[in-house]
């Protein structure tokens, strides 16, 4: 949360104030009683291991289900809930807060922004969440990471203090509840942590929030809504908790998911606080929520998954830019799933792995990390496990996990990529130069993309790139201006500026069968464009989305790179589309392009396409024998071994079935062929 402005009055009630912060503890623990003794609420799901040390948990709360929170502004009151515990006696985890910046100096540059997920694959991290208040020195949400900022409250990152307890910050933005960690991660908490601030000889690591949440195990939300005045915050938000256990062994990364009707709406503090002992967390801290919520896993290769689903993402296709946050280091989930392999091919991939203990077989698999895929489970228990997918996609790549049971233990491994092999040549069908007719008269209504559509009264045809500017020809753009469109006379702002729309129509020739193919365009489109194959739409650069009609006064919906066609736009078109629509023999390829303004000087159009077109390879199959042992072996993955007694005969699967090279077997009776089935 960037913070601007701060309400004055945020001070402890006079009567916790007077104790101190260390008896303040059992003052909130004679006042409040815990939710969950009153009510059958929902609770957290089981724990399973992400990294060695770190597990992570789920909850839900649905108000159609009895005993669930309800809330009166909303129809269905909605909540998802993650939380990472982290076992803080493993020798191997460790903690890393935001480290200074560079040039460092106190209030004003104590970090520079990032996003979560950049935080955590900058400094090679497992997890990583938001943490505390910041501000930035643009002093609004930015726009840009590298930005310094000031951290509210006490800060500290590897035994260097990031920011400190001053009188600038509490006067400014008083966010005090400090959680603080000795150099063997033993935890501290003060929960007003005002100036001079705490003594922090032998802290290592330390984070700030504004208010508990909950104190000695129990549940400080009503509280923390009457003493710390904050409309916004102690509303129904996206909300960032950070907690230790009753045994001082785990630090709990808490967050609740706001903001999306229908999917989650966010939580109160009542109910944070509810969540965080239903973890098992006997003192919290709420941490900076709203927007800059955010809980990230990395991935086999170190890349970012997110754990939670950002309120700031949809709006802005990133994750907000901030200038605190923790994170964990933490060694791979230990032992039990083992020697995992996968020999992948283009459109299926083999998986192999061990167990320590003999278990099922199951995977879960998508082309994204929510692993939308599930094999079904062979229920035979064995240490030595191979699956075979099938139905992927050439050259992409497929996250998957691996799961075993035995008896009602559960395990999940970490999530793991590959990537299908791509066996596809590539034709170009022309380049930028190539020959467009165009047109700027209003076409609503005539079927221009049509294939048959005789085009030859059109204003007129040229090699590309085709272009209108007021300005005279834009050097900054990397293809040649060949040819040069007609301006708009009844231009409102000005006769040399161009229509709002031109449309374009080029036929070229394909002879090959269409099935697997996929078109690769690569453009310099200035503002938005819309694709055409053979009369059906194909593809919009910068247009409003499907299914939404396009007309000649349609504008484009933003601009490519600093406004003019500098950049490319590159995308592949296949699937259904294509195979549908694509032909042997003459095709056209028609596109409209539209302007983002009347008052916009300039329009470009250039297109360079190519077909690519998937072919198999066939794998080998070698036979090798020793001593009455035939051993059969192939390097390729995405196969069954196959038997029959005839080379014509009925073919069966090698009991098993047998997926995995090589493959040997005693020598059989009479006659035996093999081959492989894909």
């Amino acid at each position: 949360m960037n913070i601007n402005t701060v309400p004055s009055d945020l001070l402890p009630p006079a009567r916790l104030t007077a104790i101190g912060p260390r008896c303040l503890l059992a003052v909130i623990a004679l006042a409040f009683l815990p939710l969950s003794a009153a009510l059958a609420l929902p609770a957290i799901g089981p724990w399973v291991p992400i990294f060695k040390g770190v597990e992570l948990a789920i909850g839900t709360n649905d108000s159609s289900i009895s005993g669930n929170f309800t809330n009166s502004q909303y129809t269905h009151y909605m909540q998802v809930v993650r939380c990472v515990r982290v076992d803080l006696t493993d020798p191997q985890v460790k903690l890393f807060t935001t480290p200074r910046a560079t040039n460092y100096v106190a209030e004003t540059r104590e970090t520079l922004n990032l996003s979560v997920p950049h935080f955590l694959m900058t400094n090679h991290l497992q997890v990583a969440a938001d943490a505390g208040f910041y501000n930035t020195s643009s002093g609004t949400d930015p726009s840009s990471e590298g930005l310094p900022c000031q951290v509210y409250g006490l800060q500290i990152c590897t035994g260097i203090v990031v920011s400190a307890v001053s009188t600038t910050d509490y006067a400014g933005s008083p966010r005090a509840a400090s959680l603080m960690f000795t150099t063997n991660k033993t935890p501290v908490f003060d929960f007003i942590n005002v100036p001079p601030g705490t003594n922090t000889a032998g802290i290592y690591t330390a984070i700030s929030g504004f208010y508990p949440i909950v104190s000695n195990g129990f549940n400080y939300g009503i509280a923390a809504s009457n003493n710390y005045p904050d409309s916004s915050i102690h509303g129904v938000q996206p909300r960032t908790a950070y907690g230790i256990s009753k045994d001082n062994r785990y630090l709990l990364m808490m967050t609740i998911d706001g903001r999306q009707t229908g999917y989650s709406d966010g939580a109160l503090d009542v109910e944070t606080g509810y969540w965080m002992t239903n973890c098992g967390a006997w003192n919290a801290i709420n941490m900076d929520g709203g927007g800059s919520t955010a809980l990230y896993m990395a991935d086999s290769i170190g890349n970012p998954v997110a754990l939670n689903h950002s309120s700031y993402l949809p709006s802005y296709g990133r994750e907000r830019y901030i200038g605190s946050h923790l994170g964990i280091f933490a060694a791979p989930t230990p032992g039990f799933f083992t020697n995992a392999a996968v020999l992948p091919d283009d459109t299926a991939a083999t998986l192999t792995w061990t167990t320590i203990s003999a278990a099922t077989t199951q995977v879960k698999y998508g082309p994204t990390t929510n692993l939308t895929l599930l094999t079904a489970s062979n229920a035979t228990l064995t240490t030595s496990h191979a699956l075979l997918l099938t139905n992927l996609t050439g050259n992409a790549s497929y996250y998957y996990a691996l799961l075993a049971s035995i008896g009602t233990n559960r395990y999940t491994s970490s999530t793991n990529v590959f990537t299908t092999l791509n066996y596809a040549t590539t034709n170009a069908l022309f380049d930028f130069t190539n020959v467009w007719t165009y047109c700027t008269a209003n076409l609503d209504g005539i079927n221009w993309t049509a294939r048959t559509y005789d085009d030859s009264a059109w204003d007129g045809s040229g090699p590309g790139a085709l272009w209108i500017d007021s300005r005279g020809p834009n050097a900054a753009i990397p293809v040649a201006l060949n040819t040069q469109m007609p301006s708009d006379p009844n231009n409102a702002y000005d006769p040399n500026y161009p229509f709002i729309t031109y449309y374009f129509r080029t036929h070229f020739n394909f002879t090959n069968n269409p099935a697997g193919a996929a078109l690769l365009l690569q453009c310099y489109i200035d503002d938005g464009a819309v694709f055409y194959l053979n009369g059906k739409e194909i593809y919009r650069v910068r247009m409003t989305a499907a299914p939404a009609t396009i007309s000649n006064a349609s504008l484009a919906t933003g601009n490519p790179c600093a406004g003019d066609a500098t950049c490319p736009d590159v995308f592949t078109v296949s699937g259904g589309v294509i195979a549908t629509n694509l032909i042997t023999g003459d095709n056209v390829l028609a596109v409209e392009v539209h302007n983002a303004s009347a008052a916009s000087p300039d329009i470009t159009f250039g297109v360079s396409a190519s077909l690519a077109q998937s072919y198999s390879v066939r794998p080998s199959l070698s036979l090798a024998t020793s001593n009455k042992v035939f051993g059969l072996s192939w390097s390729q993955g995405g196969y069954t071994l196959q038997q029959a007694t005839t080379i014509t005969g009925v073919w069966a699967d090698v009991p098993g079935p047998v997926i995995v090279s090589p493959f040997a077997t005693n020598n059989p009776s009479g006659t035996r062929f093999f081959r492989l089935k894909k």
